[in-house]
């Protein structure tokens, strides 16, 4: 049977094609075409870019026909033969016999980490560089640029934490409260309430404002205890709470904190990229987001981005900020627009892999990713409504890249991530906190938010329910996912028709 590499030449008409409709270097499947196969990794995006004509499972066959992946390891009686090493080294050595780890084939439909756009992983691939390499450095710039273009602001320092969206955050607090400080922190979630643990790490004085989990922050009890609390430096809340996929109104809380003179800290970690993020719009000081979510990216990095009112009120602290490695003032001198100093061993192939992430996200056009974003959570929920699901959080406040839904009465909740896994390989993630065992949590961001994974999720879904007994037909979601697709499908024609 042809090879899958071979098969793409054929579909395309060279290779030259074929690289063009991958965006990929031709060198890149011009090594396809020798090695006879297409790596694993490619498998979604073969079978998406050919239509289905080159399947994923096609792929993944070849490739594991041609280079086997191994994922158990033997033990040492397995490999006869001298130990490796002396013998005083090798008493401190595993008991068995490690080979290279390679991780299996997953569909990532979680709270995150997502799945990875080939182009990232390769990219990720290329030789390191050092970090004051004058190539780095260009790229640094360019990356800055399109990490604005993603948070839609002019902000000069806006740049990616070494670190993840728990360090962008820790980052904002550390820099911005000093001891004897009033902050406002707003609670929905679980995530709101590390913000107010960081407040009190910092030697803050944390004022708190609760509400109720899927629900979003209430502005009047904001501004109640804006009122209250004149003295208030900061007001802290999170837009998208991952733990309940509740979205709060970002630009009217920043708003009401303004009007009372503090600053506004926002946690974006699930919403870049994602759902409408407009810094320099609703005047936000200080955010921070994750590599992983949206802008399926590797783990690890934490873009953020500070106005300059945040810089000066830093640079006018009388006391040192309470940590070495996230001080502005240190990282101004690395990250900055000037000649670059020494502050930290840059994670360079990491930082390479989220510059393409975002030029992902820059050639499909951010108001295009909101809209795919949103596109597949209707179809998504269309299909889990006709499976009898009900959302935790009311329509209005949904975030359509994070879908909380209440288990069904009865069904052992854990026992269905644990079977959708084994059996399909399909991710998705628990309920936290108070919510733990009532909710699933359905992600659908950046590379995984595609009609293929709706699809799967759906039918692994049904067919799970239905063999735990159920009153699930199987079919029934996939055909409601399907009409909704149809719906918007045709929305969309109509709106076109029109603008011509």
């Amino acid at each position: 049977m042809m090879d899958c590499a071979q098969r793409l030449v054929d579909i395309f008409g060279s290779q030259a094609e074929v690289a063009r409709a991958f965006q990929l270097d031709r060198a890149v499947v011009n090594n396809w075409v020798k090695s006879g196969y297409v790596p694993a990794r490619w498998a979604a995006e073969v079978e998406r870019v050919t239509g289905g004509h080159v399947t994923a499972a096609d792929v993944l066959c070849d490739a594991n026909a041609r280079k086997p992946v191994k994922v158990k390891s033997r033990s040492v009686d397995a490999f006869p033969g001298p130990a490796f090493g002396s013998d005083a080294m090798n008493k401190f050595a595993p008991a068995k016999r490690i080979q290279s780890f390679h991780p299996p084939q997953r569909t990532l439909m979680g709270p995150g980490p997502t799945e990875i756009h080939p182009r990232v992983l390769t990219t990720m691939s290329q030789p390191a560089i050092g970090y004051l390499d004058p190539v780095f450095v260009e790229m640094m710039e360019e990356l800055k640029s399109l990490l604005r273009y993603a948070y839609q602001t002019k902000n000069p320092l806006t740049f990616p934490i070494s670190g993840p969206g728990s360090v962008g955050m820790e980052y904002c607090f550390v820099n911005m409260v000093a001891p004897g400080d009033k902050v406002i922190v707003c609670q929905n979630g679980v995530f709101g309430g590390r913000m107010l643990e960081n407040v009190v790490r910092c030697g803050g004085v944390p004022v708190l404002v609760e509400d109720k989990w899927g629900e979003p922050v209430d502005p009047q009890k904001l501004e109640d205890a804006l009122k209250k609390h004149r003295d208030a430096k900061i007001v802290a809340f999170v837009h998208a709470e991952t733990s309940t996929g509740c979205q709060s109104d970002a630009k009217l809380l920043t708003q009401l904190a303004h009007q009372h003179g503090a600053l506004a800290i926002v946690d974006a970690v699930t919403s870049l990229g994602g759902t409408p993020v407009k810094v320099d719009e609703w005047e936000i000081d200080a955010i921070y987001s994750a590599s992983q979510k949206c802008l399926s990216c590797t783990p690890g990095l934490s873009p953020v981005s500070f106005s300059e009112r945040v810089v000066e009120r830093v640079q006018q602290r009388k006391d040192k900020i309470h940590s070495w490695f996230m001080d502005m003032n240190l990282l101004l001198g690395y990250w900055g627009a000037t000649t670059r100093t020494y502050h930290h061993t840059a994670p360079t192939n990491a930082l390479f892999a989220l510059h393409e992430a975002l030029l992902l996200i820059r050639e499909e056009g951010l108001e295009n990713s909101w809209a795919r974003h949103q596109r597949h959570h209707v179809a998504l929920k269309a299909g889990l409504e006709a499976m009898g699901m009900k959302f935790l959080v009311a329509e209005k406040d949904q975030l359509p890249q994070m879908n909380a839904v209440l288990c069904p009465e009865g069904v052992a909740e854990a026992e269905v991530r644990k079977t959708l896994l084994g059996e399909f390989g399909l991710e998705i993630g628990a309920g936290l906190g108070p919510l733990a065992g009532k909710i699933w949590r359905f992600g659908l961001m950046g590379y995984s938010c595609r009609p293929d994974n709706v699809m799967l999720c759906l039918s692994a879904l049904g067919s799970v329910l239905a063999d735990m007994g159920l009153p699930v037909h199987v079919g029934d979601a996939e055909a409601a996912a399907h009409g909704a697709y149809a719906q918007m499908h045709a929305r969309d024609a109509q709106r076109k028709k029109r603008a011509a």
